[in-house]
């Protein structure tokens, strides 16, 4: 899980920080108990000892920062969500630069547009978030045998693109930073 999560965040930010909100609405369901994490979740890993102790080790402190940051029934660790924004910044410099991004972003923007009327007061704090909620409920969905209304598959296909552009153009940029210094 530990390595799964590493190399999401080498490859691809958004799946990550899905991957993260996975992490804790698994350690909210085993109400932050470790050591039943340790026996129903880790145990059951196809991976080395040494893995799972590393993984088991990695749980302590997402489950230490979750308490810290006081997010143990509902939100996301800051450093994720320090992702999110920075997504979300990439966004709104593309939107005014990059006609292609323009292009995908137009038609998720209905989509976006509607899923935080539905909100009203509890609407995320960006449109980013919005996509990544909306991409997130749906893999939660999927995973409990839920229909998905075609509506919805539409626009979180449009949410998918989005992301998925925005992800090329973050690593695109860490990549030109390295080269750059």
């Amino acid at each position: 899980m530990k390595a799964i999560a590493e190399k999401k965040k080498s490859q691809n930010i958004p799946e990550y920080i899905i991957y993260m909100y996975q992490i804790e609405d698994l350690i909210r369901a085993y109400d932050f108990n470790k050591e039943e994490i340790k026996k129903y979740v880790i145990s059951h890993y196809p991976i080395t000892d040494e893995e799972k102790e590393a993984t088991w080790k990695w749980f302590e402190s997402i489950s230490a920062s979750m308490l810290d940051e006081g997010i143990n029934e509902k939100g996301h660790l800051k450093v994720t969500q320090q992702f999110v924004s920075e997504l979300a910044e990439i966004h709104w410099k593309l939107i005014k630069t990059d006609k292609t991004y323009f292009e995908h972003y137009q038609k998720a923007k209905p989509h976006i547009m509607h899923l935080v009327i539905e909100a009203g007061d509890d609407a995320p704090a960006n449109e980013i978030q919005v996509c990544l909620n909306a991409v997130y409920g749906l893999l939660l969905a999927k995973l409990r045998g839920r229909e998905i209304p075609s509506d919805m598959a539409e626009a979180t296909d449009a949410f998918g693109n989005v992301l998925s552009y925005l992800n090329w153009v973050y690593f695109y940029d860490q990549e030109k930073n390295v080269r750059d210094n």
